[in-house]
Formats: C-alpha cells, sequence, structure tokens
C-alpha cells in the first residue's frame, strides 16, 4: 500500500509559504516516514504548477494512490495535516 504524498507548492517570494517550511518539518517529525513531502517550486516548475491547476501558494495536495484526497490552500499547522494524513496512513 502506498504512503500518503504531501505536495507542498510554494515561492521563494512568498512569506506564508515561508512559515509553512517548519510546519511541515514538524510534520514530518510526528510521522516520519509513514509519509513523503515534496517540495514544488512554482517559479521553478510552472508545468507543474500548472498541470495541478495552482493559483495560490502556498498550497498543499494531498494524494494517495495517485490520487487528490485534499487540498489546502494557504498556511496550515502540522496538527491539521497530521489529522487529515494519519488514517491515510492507517488504510
Amino acid at each position: 500500500m502506498a504512503k500518503p504524498v504531501l505536495i507542498d507548492f510554494y515561492a521563494d517570494w512568498c512569506g506564508p509559504c515561508r512559515l509553512q517550511s517548519p510546519k511541515l518539518e514538524e510534520l514530518k517529525k510526528r510521522m516520519g516516514d509513514a509519509i513523503e513531502i515534496k517540495k514544488v517550486d512554482v517559479d521553478q516548475h510552472m508545468d507543474i504548477a500548472d498541470r495541478y491547476g495552482i493559483t495560490v501558494v502556498p498550497t498543499l495536495i494531498i494524494e494517495k494512490n495517485g490520487k487528490e484526497i485534499r487540498r489546502l490552500e494557504g498556511l496550515t499547522d502540522a496538527g491539521t495535516l497530521e489529522t487529515i494524513l494519519r488514517p491515510l496512513v492507517e488504510k
């Protein structure tokens, strides 16, 4: 069974994006290898951002088995992310 993947769409110039990074580090400490976190700089990878329809940064997309499960725009805390991801790990 594939583990859930959290994709962080961000930009270096984005203040909230810089605040999101420590929250993702905290999430990784809480959940370890049960999840995978990928970061996509929308300025460097516009093709990927377009494919996902990203219009706001930060945007977090949670996928499992290649399917989008949840999309969160704006700053999101580690506790909220863990609450969303934990049941996906246990499936």
